[in-house]
């Protein structure tokens, strides 16, 4: 059976059966006595392989694809990832050794992120991936620790860009920013770079994220390349890596529309043969992608224990809360508070309505999982899915918060 027609795109791609929401092809309610407790986060290995394959399909072919594990570090996803992208792309040490326990070559791991210690610097150094440069502080400190080791740090240097974001809903460049080094301080920090010896390999320039516009983002390429061969001129070595980040987003909610990938691929295609390959040659391409990866592909699980009327509204008190999903109660980064979209799992299939509100069993007035939202009438012990849980949710989350136990999480 299929969802009802003006179902959310992403809860039509699980696809329903008997009533039920199906993850990985297993009906919900078989999946939540097999993890035997509520709330859990579901990944649906399928989903994540389709969206592979959608993008192997629409990006050049001699583009490498990155996986950002900050949007979801769980070691089974990780490893599951390992054999069908190219990289990956870590933001602390515990991230890195997640990455380094897969399959994965060492020499295509990249280590990006403000403030990493000299302890994290150094692990960085033995393992031999590449250190992505944030700031000239750092690049001395990877200088000093290199004098007293045999190895050679691999280090690419991170360009706060000179150019306006635009379109993205997380801008991490472009301004003022505590990421990378300001494009106009690049020429004199490549000349230290190459003063000290160290392996210069490219440049990681990503200036933004969550961004539906797809003219938007081959903007944002095009001149993120045109930054990089004008600082190429200034370079120690030649570029051999080019990290152009990524910044695709997903739909999260009503009037959002899904990224057409198509374009971007296109008009990628077409700089790389007319700019990237005449002036940077050696330069493998990156593209850097967490939440469009595994954003869509995961649920958040959560059980009604209680349901009341006050003063006329319905609430159905979770189990769950904003201690494990804290995007969807819209405290992470939302200026007005939207729903993600959410279903009573083991009633797709029924068409009788009522307008509730769904809150987690914390106490706080800002436990709110979906506000107001027209839902099949649901009763104790029913399961409600948040979807578009695959990214920045259990480990973006204040999960001790009032010390409730940390869900588990399953891959399907």
């Amino acid at each position: 059976m299929s969802p009802p027609p003006n179902a959310h795109p992403t809860i039509a791609a699980f696809g329903v059966s008997a009533g039920c929401l199906e993850v990985g092809g297993m009906p919900l309610t078989r999946l939540a006595e097999r993890v035997g407790e509520t709330p859990f986060f579901a990944y649906d290995r399928r989903l994540i392989d389709a969206r592979i394959g959608h993008l192997r399909q629409h990006l050049p072919k001699d583009v490498a694809l990155h996986y950002a594990i900050k949007a979801n570090p769980m070691p089974a996803v990780v490893q599951h990832l390992a054999h069908s992208v190219d990289g990956f792309d870590v933001a602390s040490a515990r991230e890195m050794q997640v990455a380094l326990d897969t399959p994965m070559s060492a020499d295509r791991i990249g280590f990006a992120g403000p403030g990493k210690s000299r302890g994290e610097l150094a692990q960085a150094m033995a393992a031999g991936v590449t250190i992505e440069v944030e700031s000239v502080g750092e690049l001395r400190a990877i200088a000093q620790l290199a004098e007293r080791s045999v190895m050679r740090p691999r280090v690419a240097l991170r360009v706060n860009p000179d150019f306006e974001v635009k379109g993205s809903a997380m801008r991490m460049g472009g301004g003022p920013a505590q990421f990378g080094i300001d494009a106009e301080q690049v020429p004199d920090a490549l000349r230290e770079m190459g003063a000290r010896g160290l392996d210069f390999l490219g440049f990681h320039i990503f200036a933004g994220a969550q961004n539906l516009r797809a003219d938007l983002i081959q903007s944002l390429q095009e001149r993120t390349i045109e930054l990089a061969i004008a600082l190429s001129r200034q370079a120690p070595a030649p570029v051999r890596h080019l990290n152009i980040g990524g910044g695709f987003g997903i739909p999260y909610f009503p009037k959002d529309l899904a990224l057409d990938i198509r374009p971007i691929g296109e008009s990628l295609a077409r700089l790389i043969e007319k700019r990237v390959k005449p002036t940077l040659p050696q330069a493998q391409v990156i593209i850097e992608l967490g939440r469009y990866i595994i954003g869509e592909a995961g649920i958040y699980v959560t059980r009604i224990i209680d349901r009341k009327q006050s003063r006329g509204q319905v609430f159905l008190v979770t189990d769950g809360g904003l201690h494990h999903q804290l995007a969807a109660s819209g405290n992470f980064g939302q200026v007005i508070r939207r729903n993600y979209p959410v279903a009573i799992g083991n009633r797709m299939d029924e068409s009788r309505t009522e307008t509730v509100s769904v809150v987690g069993c914390l106490c706080t007035p800002l436990d709110l999982l979906a506000d107001n939202v027209e839902l099949p009438r649901a009763e104790v012990g029913d399961l409600v899915v948040v979807f578009q849980s695959g990214a920045y949710g259990l480990t973006a989350s204040p999960i001790n918060f009032l010390s409730h136990p940390v869900p588990p999480e399953v891959l399907v």
